[in-house]
């Protein structure tokens, strides 16, 4: 993998060369129904819907992130039957980067592909996911159901499936500025699988069904069962609207449902893993839990998964919250088990083109774990930060996470964490 890896950025590296003489290469030109990764991109959520083309011809934009941390927090357990907890110092964390390419391929028709260069759990580069992003198909004729295309949107790819509005706002790797705070959350729906999604928008409502074959890592090869995959079903219903110039409303709710699948990732698909470094972690591991501080509820077998958000932002005052019910169970479980967490973010944005804010996020995971206990884990973080330039951004984050009722067997058992982190994202 790392050898492939290698052999891949050598390829992107020559591939932008060749582009630089034969397609338009830039860094900085703003391309067709894209979101921006400055701080122009802060509360956008699905790619901008627009038909309105200025099209003329194949082009490149090369972007990234850069993402850098350092860390103060001290952890602690109960220390019970010889479950004692590794030692966190004050330092710096793991550098994360991120290389973006977004063509434009044709009149509607958008490449996305994003590569971690560097993240905690691989610091070689390897692909995160791309998709195709299709607004007209005046590829196939011009104006081809042009009535139908002016509200639909089809997305198709190895890409981030888009379950509920919390992984909008969340940091992915180094791509950490659409995020007001250095964590995310306790229970982090994150997953990246093939499959295709739809999407119509019309007047402020908002549909989207899709499919996906249920896989994380990809393969052909059957299992005991003779089954090489699955599916899973996502669909998304909402209302985003700007009611006047300081009022904004969105509300949506998602469904994650998986029919058969090997194993469903929902809840630890992310390889850049938990933004909380060498937390809760077993002192006599070698390796780094890189999921530790998050919550997996470990429903690997079967999966379904509902999500709530609202979304208010009046002026500079904005709230985003999270319901999130899942329920499922592991493969060698008979009967299946409940998760709920919440959540609630409260930013007030200011200064000049609000580039600063200060906030809050209470959040809470409530489960029935796998162990058959029933378990509770509460977070609190206060936020600060500073757009220094719309590509710049340094942050500031004080957290306070513990963990209740899980027993003496493990090593969570009267677990918790608390201190300071210190952010600077630069991407552009």
């Amino acid at each position: 993998m790392k050898k492939f890896s290698n052999y891949l950025v050598v390829a992107l590296v020559a591939f932008m060369a060749t582009s630089i003489q034969a397609q338009k290469i830039n860094f900085d030109r703003d391309l067709e129904n894209f979101r921006y990764p400055d701080q122009r991109g802060i509360n956008v959520f699905e790619s901008p819907k627009d038909t309105t083309s200025t099209f003329d011809g194949v082009n490149v934009r090369v972007g990234g992130a850069f993402a850098l941390q350092f860390q103060a927090i001290s952890n602690e357990n109960a220390n019970l039957a010889g479950y004692e907890i590794k030692s966190a110092g004050d330092n710096f964390n793991l550098a994360t980067a991120n290389m973006d390419l977004d063509v434009e391929l044709y009149d509607g028709l958008r490449l996305h592909l994003r590569t971690y260069l560097s993240s905690r759990h691989h610091n070689e580069p390897y692909v995160k996911g791309g998709y195709l992003l299709i607004d007209k198909l005046d590829f196939v004729s011009e104006g081809f159901l042009g009535d139908l295309m002016k509200y639909t949107t089809i997305k198709v790819g190895h890409m981030e499936n888009n379950y509920g509005d919390a992984h909008f706002r969340r940091s992915d790797n180094a791509q950490a500025l659409y995020n007001p705070f250095v964590g995310n959350l306790i229970m982090d729906a994150f997953t990246t699988e093939v499959g295709a999604e739809v999407y119509y928008r019309r007047e402020g409502f908002i549909g989207m069904l899709g499919f996906t074959n249920g896989k994380l890592n990809q393969s052909v090869e059957e299992n005991a069962q003779g089954k090489s995959g699955g599916a899973s079903f996502l669909a998304k219903l909402g209302y985003d609207k700007q009611i006047n110039n300081d009022l904004r409303l969105r509300l949506t709710g998602s469904l994650y449902n998986t029919g058969y699948v090997p194993n469903s990732y929902l809840y630890s698909a992310d390889r850049a893993g938990a933004r909380y470094y060498g937390l809760m972690q077993d002192a006599t591991a070698s390796g780094d839990d890189f999921r530790a501080s998050r919550y997996n509820p470990a429903l690997s077998n079967k999966i379904t998964a509902v999500m709530i958000n609202p979304f208010v932002k009046y002026g500079g005052l904005e709230f985003f919250g999270t319901i999130e019910m899942a329920k499922g169970k592991a493969a060698a479980e008979a009967e299946e088990r409940t998760v709920n967490q919440y959540a609630g973010e409260l930013i007030y944005r200011f200064g000049n083109n609000e580039n600063i804010y200060v906030g809050g996020r209470y959040n809470l995971v409530d489960a029935e774990d796998v162990s058959g206990e029933d378990v509770t884990i509460d977070r609190i973080q206060f936020a600060a930060g500073w757009f220094m330039t719309k590509n710049i951004l340094v942050k500031a984050e004080y957290v306070i996470q513990n963990y209740n009722d899980f027993g003496a067997n493990s090593i969570l058992n009267e677990g918790k964490f608390d201190g300071a982190m210190l952010e600077a994202v630069i991407s552009f």
